[in-house]
């Protein structure tokens, strides 16, 4: 009983720790728009996207800063299906600019969305590269919104994305995902940022390039993280905003085989972190394992730690969502346990046995 009651204490305490940290915030890092708008572009990459570019495409165009001022570069990744004519109707009588590169041909060491990149980075007349997917609608604020927290030596800045959607299942994956990101930011607060997210996402052309850019990058799915870790290789600063103003929202996964692999791909990324950090998440993630061995002891006692984490978790929900200016479903709670526990299942049996995962119409292994 002693090893379970270290156990859920630390457990516990990680939970509150967090939701303090977030809750306090890590003070205000933003610094003032330049008063003469620089030029930026914008990047996306999309393969067979038909059914979501042309949402992508109208919060660009709903952007609030002079369209004059605006590049949209659009890489077309072997798209089979009508991509570029829905993005094209979508952006009619845009007053920026905007093309449509089909990417054909691989540089360097680049494959996938890391190829697209190399190519649209290589096309872009701008020094400021604003990296999103195109399943991601952003806001209004989002350009001056990462533009502000450019300082000197700062090389990338990262926005927050909630996943949206009106299925129960949609939601339970927002819950999921803006949770995950909470814990990513209680780390950054602290001063030790860890990653970065490559859908809502601000690098200089000075930051990447030193880089070697992605076709100089060992390739890999998690195209964001091996970015990051070569600014920081290169002494290049980052900021992550867990902020309104660059709050993105992205379309969920539809199907339970989807987000398996999804999450699968992510792992890739959480295989890499520092290791006090992946034994902060092992912890994190191995609730409901100690707690069926301590349900095992005393079946009242799990209950009552089961639902002091209901409670617990609550309250970080509730922080998180607060602090981008959100409704904290709350009363999604109980069914959060339920999709946590099938979720964690599933992707360790995905991780153990031998089996490729899918990304964007490509297997790896």
């Amino acid at each position: 009983m002693l090893l379970f009651a270290l156990y859920f204490t630390g457990w516990f305490t990680l939970l509150v720790a967090a939701s303090l940290v977030l809750a306090r915030g890590g003070g205000s890092l933003l610094g003032p728009v330049p008063e003469l708008l620089p030029r930026v572009s914008i990047l996306i990459a999309a393969r067979d996207e038909a059914a979501t570019i042309g949402r992508c495409l109208q919060a660009i165009r709903a952007l609030d800063y002079p369209p004059e001022l605006v590049e949209v570069l659009l890489g077309n990744d072997g798209s089979t299906d009508q991509t570029t004519t829905v993005a094209a109707a979508a952006m009619q009588g845009y007053a920026g600019s905007f093309r449509v590169l089909d990417i054909r041909e691989n540089l360097g060491s680049a494959r996938g969305k890391a190829n697209v990149l190399a190519h649209l980075t290589r096309a872009a007349t701008t020094d400021f590269f604003f990296i999103t997917d195109a399943d991601i609608a952003v806001p209004v604020t989002w350009l001056p919104g990462l533009l502000a927290h450019l300082g000197p030596g700062v090389g990338s800045v990262t926005g927050i994305t909630l996943v949206t959607g009106p299925a129960l299942f949609h939601r339970l994956q927002g819950l999921d995902w803006l949770l995950s990101l909470g814990l990513v930011q209680v780390v950054t607060d602290l001063g030790q940022p860890v990653t970065a997210m490559g859908n809502n996402m601000l690098v200089t052309r000075t930051a990447y390039e030193a880089t070697g850019g992605y076709e100089a990058l060992p390739f890999s799915v998690t195209e964001d993280f091996e970015l990051f870790k070569a600014l920081g290789a290169r002494g290049f600063g980052s900021r992550n905003l867990y902020r309104p103003e660059v709050l993105a929202e992205s379309l969920p996964q539809y199907s339970w085989r989807g987000l398996l692999h999804q999450r699968r791909r992510w792992l890739r990324g959480v295989e890499q972190l520092p290791g006090w950090l992946q034994a902060c998440l092992a912890l994190y993630g191995s609730f409901y394992l100690v707690l069926l061995g301590l349900a095992v002891v005393g079946p009242g006692a799990a209950l009552a730690v089961w639902a002091a984490k209901v409670v617990v978790q609550g309250a970080l929900a509730w922080v998180c969502f607060r602090r981008v200016g959100r409704r904290p479903p709350l009363e999604l709670l109980p069914l959060f346990e339920l999709y946590t526990l099938a979720l964690s299942g599933s992707l360790v049996l995905f991780r153990l046995l031998p089996l490729h995962f899918e990304w964007k119409g490509r297997r790896y292994r």
